[in-house]
């Protein structure tokens, strides 16, 4: 088997245009392999280097140097109902480097002429504000502070010069992501008193995009990677696995059209002005089906979206339910929101990807009030009608919390308070008011749910019928 270098594969060098934080799989398997796709298609002519976020790093990094950055993508899935897989070769990475113990070396490359991007994905909790974080650190703490640091130092070696401005494009899955990070390198310039003009030249020169990236990436495949291994005809020990399909909503101006044309090289990347209504769809179709089908599934003893949807009774749950109760509330085309479902969806008949239920089911109090209860109430207020389907998912979700459910190996991985709160009450012999001082404890809840009148009454006879009949029976009947 051969080794996975320079020796053995030709490796043009690329000018160094992006600076990417991070190098973990999903960045690896999404970002980067678009980048080399793209180049490879002639639309682009990047290199990237990756900075680790974090001073502990050693090890990896020495994984990537032994391999010239070099990698392959391992992707399976469905497309058009059938089986798919691709592998690619990536090699836009040119090279990692830690800034805590090369803080020269990224110095200067993010003061390079050549620079035009910063690419992120520094996890949900990398975009956060740190009072007091030391701008002058080699590097700074946290990320924001390490932008703000690095982009003054850029505006005072260009002198302000409005076309070093960089390209700011964040992968993390937050809300406003990007505009999050504008807002927090702006307060970090603030709090600095740094110069009028730099802030100027930050809200002119640098633009920042909001982005909402869709891949699911397990990464490295340990359970089968001396047979990928055998099949690549590599020994690459940075191979990353992922699901075929693959969307990037970029929110924002047009220049990142002209400078990062990952379209033209037939890649689904959407341009937008903005994301909001395309982060909104994609919320309720994908996350709010996982959401509301993981308590129903786990209780029908089923451990992966796959083995979910191999169960004909949740197949027509979920399918009914976007059909039903998410689509029409969506104030799009009918056809084109239809050819979008029915792409998502199809991601749940894929057999190559094993996707626990029990790690989709974390935090699944916030996450149905922000993925499913807005189709509860939309149906209510905008069309009048009763979205029993969704509804089910909520009274399935509070049985399952209970510990009485018939999910006897489960535990829920939730906020300790609510869990406690929901065991506690639960009241055999008086659902409806147990449910409803579920409903009403404003420590759960953002959102009101009384503002859906029928809400409590709805919710306590499914869980009912779930208690009485089981939840296939309690399924069947809601669906027949």
């Amino acid at each position: 088997m051969n080794p996975l270098n320079k020796t053995t594969v030709e490796k043009k060098n690329l000018p160094i245009k992006i600076l990417q934080f991070g190098e973990g799989n999903f960045l690896r398997a999404f970002v980067d392999w678009m980048i080399d796709k793209a180049n490879n298609a002639g639309v682009m002519n990047h290199g990237v280097i990756a900075v680790q976020p974090i001073a502990q790093g050693k090890e990896i990094a020495a994984i990537f140097k032994a391999q010239d950055c070099m990698y392959h993508v391992y992707l399976e899935g469905i497309k058009d109902k059938k089986p798919v897989k691709e592998v690619a070769l990536v090699k836009s990475l040119m090279d990692i480097l830690n800034p805590y113990s090369q803080y020269a070396e990224y110095e200067k490359l993010f003061l390079s002429d050549e620079l035009e991007m910063i690419i992120s994905n520094t996890t949900e909790a990398g975009i956060r504000y740190e009072e007091g974080d030391d701008l002058n650190a080699e590097p700074p703490k946290s990320f924001p502070a390490k932008m703000t640091a690095l982009l003054y130092k850029r505006y005072k070696k260009f002198n302000g010069d409005q076309n070093k401005g960089l390209l700011i494009i964040c992968c993390e899955l937050i809300e406003d992501n990007g505009s999050t990070l504008r807002e927090y390198v702006l307060k970090h310039a603030t709090q600095n008193q740094l110069e009028e003009g730099f802030i100027n030249w930050i809200n002119t020169a640098c633009h920042f995009y909001d982005t909402l990236v869709d891949r699911i990436v397990p990464g490295f495949p340990r359970e089968n990677i001396n047979e990928i291994k055998q099949e690549i005809e590599f020994d690459d020990n940075l191979v990353v696995k992922g699901e075929y399909f693959h969307v990037w909503a970029i929110g924002g101006d047009d220049i990142i059209k002209e400078k990062f044309p990952l379209d033209k090289a037939g890649l689904n990347v959407l341009f937008m002005d903005d994301i909001k209504a395309f982060r909104a769809k994609k919320v309720r179709v994908l996350n709010g089906s996982h959401t509301a089908m993981v308590p129903v599934a786990l209780q029908l003893g089923c451990e992966t979206v796959m083995d979910a949807f191999n169960t004909p009774e949740i197949e027509k749950y979920i399918n009914r339910m976007v059909a039903e109760e998410v689509l029409p509330c969506i104030d799009e085309d009918p056809n084109e929101l239809n050819i979008f479902a029915a792409k998502i969806l199809e991601r749940f008949y894929n057999p190559y990807l094993k996707h626990y239920l029990k790690d989709i089911s974390l935090n699944s109090i916030s996450k149905w009030e922000t993925r499913d209860y807005p189709t509860v109430y939309d149906n209510c207020k905008k069309l009048g009608k009763n979205a029993h389907l969704t509804i089910f998912s909520f009274a399935a979700l509070l049985v399952l919390y209970t510990g009485q459910s018939a999910a006897t190996n489960f535990t829920p991985n939730d906020t300790p308070e609510f869990i406690d709160f929901i065991q506690k009450t639960y009241n055999r012999e008086n659902i409806n008011g147990w449910v409803a001082d579920v409903v009403n404890n404003r420590e759960l809840w953002k959102e009101n749910f009384s503002e859906v009148p029928y809400f409590i009454d709805e919710v306590s006879k499914d869980i009912e019928s779930i208690l009485d009949k089981g939840i296939l029976n309690a399924l069947k009947e809601i669906i027949s």
